[in-house]
């Protein structure tokens, strides 16, 4: 028996068609195209997921706490409300309340302890009987009338 081609076939097949030895290059070809593409598809996911908490890395630090904890429970639970608000929370600028109280706690410290007829804390003392440097001294108050 001879093999001889049958005369309606074509003497060149396409490249998309496996050869008589079973290897497909089309088949390698679209397999490293897909697992590039996964990897290419997961960095833009995780850039983008992570968006809120670099924009809130400039902002205080409780901010961006609050930010990456959004960010964390929305990667969890794939409720991507969570993101949004991570994001809104990037977006705005919380003002500053904690440096204004410390001033004025601080000014009402200094006024305090200026008052007069306040009681005098006795000086403390080091174990060697000298005076303990680091309380601050009590200034007295003159009254200029």
């Amino acid at each position: 028996m001879s093999e001889q081609m049958h005369p309606a076939a074509p003497h060149h097949l396409p490249f998309f068609i496996p050869g008589a030895d079973g290897s497909d290059t089309l088949m390698v070809v679209m397999g490293i195209f897909l697992v590039a593409t996964v990897f290419w598809v997961g960095t833009l996911y995780w850039k983008l997921h992570s968006l809120p908490e670099r924009m809130a890395h400039k902002s205080q630090k409780l901010q961006f706490e609050i930010v990456a904890v959004l960010g964390l429970i929305s990667l969890f639970t794939h409720m991507h409300i969570f993101w949004v608000a991570g994001l809104l929370l990037a977006l705005i600028d919380l003002p500053d309340f904690g440096t204004p109280m410390r001033s004025i706690a601080d000014s009402v410290e200094r006024i305090a302890d200026a008052t007069p007829g306040a009681a005098e804390p006795e000086a403390e003392s080091v174990p060697d009987g000298s005076p303990d440097v680091r309380t601050p001294a009590k200034h007295e108050v003159h009254n200029h009338a």
